[in-house]
């Protein structure tokens, strides 16, 4: 008997021996193959990715411009939108080099009105290709701006497209394939803003700069010249900093007036996930997910958001006292300090309801296409397939709903695969055969997933075309973990 234990043991002991020299073998590969070292391969995790600046001197928040027309007619709006090159004083000493689209770094806010033909003249001034997505818009595939949407260096394209869906906290940056981390890292960001009937009309505070902000979080760090060196901390399990910026502001404050304050949370980090509470554990309202509002504001102490993913909360200061500091955080770090110099103006009643938003529910729901996020670093992967531009790995019909269901496999480092779909919403049914929470009920175009858990969505879509489905941790995209899928009428 002891005999065949130890025979257990043995056989046991090689089966790991062998996977460990597969793990070795398999990193030594990708090493070889692009030519670098561990550090430099991104085989090993960021050294100085814990948040360093919570100390820092409060600054005063950055607030995105809101971009003007070049000219309007009838139901036509026309904009230019360049990509280009700058410096900024990011923090103090020397100013960095960065990207930006109309400016040195990030992006002007774009407002548009459902129903509306927008008309952007879009203009490359980088040394590099790059492209504009529309991140959550439900567009075409010829304006999705997309790895096959690329404008090459010094180049300019128009992009047109009508905007068909509910108001809508959207963004847009660049996704050229091997650049688009790079690109987001060095600036390349800003908010696209979807109004319509309901929102106007909802008696929420929407008054752009006072009470209803944009709230970019993204970690960077920065070498010893101020500058964001991203060859240099570039890791393929996911890029993380040790700066917080918000909306490139270190450390920032507002001042506030009103009774409830709207803030349009936008994760826009490479790769780092955020949990937003209050510094006193006092509850917020969360009153939309990616794509819209929820049916009716929900009451929470925290939320997770994960690269990519957009929440609007509003916090309500009505019981704080004139020259109170109540301050937004994610872990120990300060987010955004908010100011308490009046809170006696603006609305004072939230709506009990924001949309007629219908009911999903996950019984009697049959899964048409399944999806499997794998791995970690230069070795994740979809359905075991890492992504060629040339082979098209899915194909639905225009208008029909489906369910997919997508499946964190588990892994030795437990990585989290945020999923993201172009040219679409959709709806969250459930998370391991359970019913979504109810601030998740909205809306969606990314989705986190945590490691051995699956989800399940109920996803439609209304545009013909190509259209990619990926990881939106950044440097997991650029590593092979993204799809495509064919829509066809």
């Amino acid at each position: 008997m002891r005999g065949g234990i130890d025979v257990q043991r043995k056989r046991l002991y090689l089966i790991l021996i062998g996977f460990i020299i597969i793990v070795i073998g398999l990193n030594v590969f990708w090493l070889i193959k692009f030519k670098q070292s561990p550090v430099k391969a991104g085989m090993m995790p960021n050294t100085n990715s814990q948040i360093t600046n919570n100390k820092e001197k409060q600054r005063i928040l950055n607030i995105p411009p809101v971009l003007k027309p070049d000219s309007t007619d009838a139901n036509n709006v026309y904009y230019t939108l360049r990509a280009q090159t700058g410096m900024t004083q990011l923090v103090s000493g020397e100013k960095t080099k960065t990207y930006g689209y109309n400016g040195p770094f990030l992006g002007p806010t774009i407002r548009v009105e459902r129903g509306q033909n927008i008309h952007i003249h879009t203009q490359n001034r980088l040394k590099q290709a790059t492209s504009f997505h529309w991140h959550g818009a439900i567009l075409d595939d010829s304006s999705d701006g997309g790895p096959h949407q690329t404008v090459a260096a010094g180049q300019n394209k128009l992009i047109s497209f009508k905007v068909n869906q509910p108001a809508a906290t959207l963004w847009y940056h660049p996704h050229a394939v091997g650049s688009t981390a790079s690109q987001v890292y060095n600036g390349l960001a800003g908010f696209l803003l979807v109004d319509d009937q309901n929102s106007r009309q909802l008696k929420l505070p929407r008054n752009y700069g006072k009470d209803d902000f944009p709230i970019v979080v993204q970690d960077r760090s920065f070498d010893k010249n101020n500058q964001l060196d991203y060859k240099k901390i570039v890791s393929s399990n996911g890029t993380l900093g040790n700066t917080l910026l918000i909306n490139g502001t270190q450390n920032p404050y507002i001042e506030t007036t009103t009774k409830y304050v709207r803030l349009r949370l936008l994760n826009g980090s490479n790769a780092r996930e955020y949990t937003f509470k209050l510094d006193d554990r006092s509850s917020f309202y969360q009153i939309s997910t990616d794509g819209g509002f929820l049916k009716k504001p929900v009451q929470e102490n925290k939320i997770t958001l994960a690269p990519g993913e957009r929440a609007e909360i509003v916090v309500d200061l009505g019981h704080y006292s004139q020259g109170s500091q109540v301050k937004l955080k994610s872990a120990d770090s300060n987010i955004l300090t908010m100011k308490v110099k009046n809170n006696h103006d603006g609305e004072t009643k939230l709506p009990r309801q924001l949309t007629n938003l219908q009911t999903v529910t996950k019984s009697g729901q049959k899964v048409t296409q399944n999806i499997a996020l794998s791995d970690m670093g230069h070795m994740v992967s979809i359905n075991n397939r890492q992504f060629s531009m040339n082979r098209i790995d899915l194909k639905v019909k225009q208008n029909t709903t489906q369910v997919w269901k997508i499946r964190n496999k588990n892994n030795m480092m437990g990585e989290i695969h945020p999923f993201h779909i172009h040219g679409v919403q959709f709806r969250l049914l459930s998370i391991n055969n359970n019913a979504s929470p109810s601030n998740m009920h909205g809306w969606k175009d990314t989705i986190m997933t945590r490691p051995g858990n699956q989800y399940k969505i109920l996803i439609k879509f209304t545009q013909t075309g190509v259209f990619m489905y990926h990881c939106h941790n950044l440097e997991h995209e650029e590593a092979g973990m993204m799809g495509q899928i064919r829509v066809v009428p």
